[in-house]
């Protein structure tokens, strides 16, 4: 089972779903899913004692573990139902796909960084998130193989909607959330619905992300 926190990590960890609720996010399974999850078991051991605070630390390879805020709203907007399937574009630590799997059937989460994804998968296992697959591989590509899925997020920054990943995206309401624009400009996050004659979109919060960058990493 997950460890939880203790102590003074009980008061940091009350603030911060106190801090979801305050900026918004309104979902009871989400919150639970956000509540259930131990942050602290994603972070660096430099940052632990900022764990529970509502900001990206760092993490290796030069990637990031997003805001609490920022994976609460793009949960949120996902919309999921306990029968989806959902990939996950940028494994990182692997906290974005822990939280997706307290909500989905199945989490499938493809990691450029194969440090990141050996980790991520060790991690996950440690805690018993047994219904999250970690494969190394192009995020742009996707993972085709296991396609169609009902919900895509995409955890790093594309200057354009990835074709692959609507081509995986499945075709009778499937929702794809991901942050679009430029490395060096505004980003928005980016809500697609896809139906089987139209694929319908909505420009949600800024952001800021570290770009999507394409192919599998050669190094780490």
């Amino acid at each position: 089972m997950p460890s939880r926190p203790q102590n003074g990590k009980d008061n940091d960890r009350m603030e911060f779903l106190l801090t979801l609720r305050r900026r918004g996010i309104s979902d009871q399974a989400v919150l639970r899913a956000m509540d259930e999850v131990p942050r602290c078991d994603f972070v660096e051991g430099e940052f632990a004692d900022r764990a529970y605070a509502d900001q990206a630390l760092p993490i290796e390879c030069g990637q990031t573990i997003s805001q609490p805020y920022v994976v609460a709203y793009m949960t949120e907007q996902l919309a999921l139902s306990p029968h989806h399937r959902v990939l996950e574009v940028g494994t990182g630590s692997g906290y974005q796909a822990a939280v997706l799997s307290r909500l989905a059937r199945e989490v499938v989460s493809i990691e450029r960084y194969r440090t990141l994804a050996e980790q991520a998968r060790a991690r996950l296992a440690a805690l018993g998130y047994d219904n999250v697959e970690v494969v190394v591989g192009d995020g742009f590509a996707g993972v085709p193989e296991k396609a169609p899925y009902d919900r895509i997020i995409v955890t790093a920054a594309a200057e354009q909607v990835p074709q692959a990943l609507l081509e995986q995206l499945a075709d009778d309401g499937g929702v794809m959330i991901l942050p679009l624009g430029p490395r060096d400009g505004p980003q928005h996050i980016i809500k697609l619905t896809k139906s089987q004659t139209e694929i319908s979109g909505e420009n949600l919060i800024a952001v800021r992300f570290v770009p999507l960058l394409p192919g599998q990493a050669q190094e780490l």
